[in-house]
């Protein structure tokens, strides 16, 4: 009983110091993001979730080492880390540096005619489509975080504002595909696999467990 109070609490310690970090960082840079909102026309919600969400509120090693806080790649001449993520002089520098990226390369430039500086939701979708990231949860990710800290609330969004409405994609998970070959059984097949030979069949529609060479199956 007392090991599971212990290990509660130390859940909760560290949820907090994490929520606390994660205030602190924003607090650090909010009012830098929100100039280049103002100057750019680029969310500061959007500007902070990324940051937040790229570098670990600012405790990445590439932040702490290279001070990357948007997880951009290129050369650096940091001898203390060994990375493929580019340096900066500072955070603000890595700040501008994001802002210049969206800017000035396609397609995040055509985000600008979509999108108004209030919009941080569709700018962490049209960001993401763009090719940011490679995660399809990536998005999801940084407008929970915006969500949750309520970093809309360095929009300076004008009242009345009426947020845009966007559908939630989802992803259908896509099963694993075997091709038979001679020779092959299924008890064969679910061995090398790591499933059954009856996972195999209800996900393969089979009726017999007879094969033959070319078949498709799910597993």
């Amino acid at each position: 009983m007392k090991k599971t109070l212990t290990f509660c609490l130390l859940l909760l310690t560290a949820s907090f110091v994490k929520a606390q970090s994660i205030k602190n960082y924003i607090a650090e840079h909010a009012e830098y993001a929100q100039g280049l909102m103002r100057e750019h026309k680029i969310p500061a919600s959007i500007i902070l979730a990324v940051a937040i969400h790229e570098s670990a509120a600012g405790n990445s090693r590439i932040a702490q080492y290279l001070n990357n806080h948007f997880g951009v790649k290129g050369p650096n001449n940091n001898t203390e880390i060994h990375s493929a993520y580019r340096d900066y002089e500072n955070a603000d520098e890595s700040y501008d540096h994001f802002v210049e990226i969206m800017e000035t390369r396609e397609p995040f430039n055509n985000l600008f005619a979509k999108h108004d500086q209030y919009d941080y939701k569709g700018w962490a979708l049209g960001i993401q489509r763009s090719g940011y990231a490679q995660s399809r949860t990536w998005a999801s990710q940084v407008i929970a975080i915006a969500k949750k800290y309520e970093l809309y609330k360095y929009d300076e969004r004008p009242e009345g504002y009426k947020k845009p409405v966007y559908a939630s994609r989802t992803y259908r998970k896509r099963g694993r595909v075997y091709t038979v070959k001679a020779g092959d059984n299924l008890s064969v097949i679910a061995r090398k696999k790591g499933t059954t030979v009856k996972a195999i069949m209800k996900k393969s529609g089979l009726k017999s467990i007879r094969l033959k060479p070319g078949q498709r199956l799910r597993y």
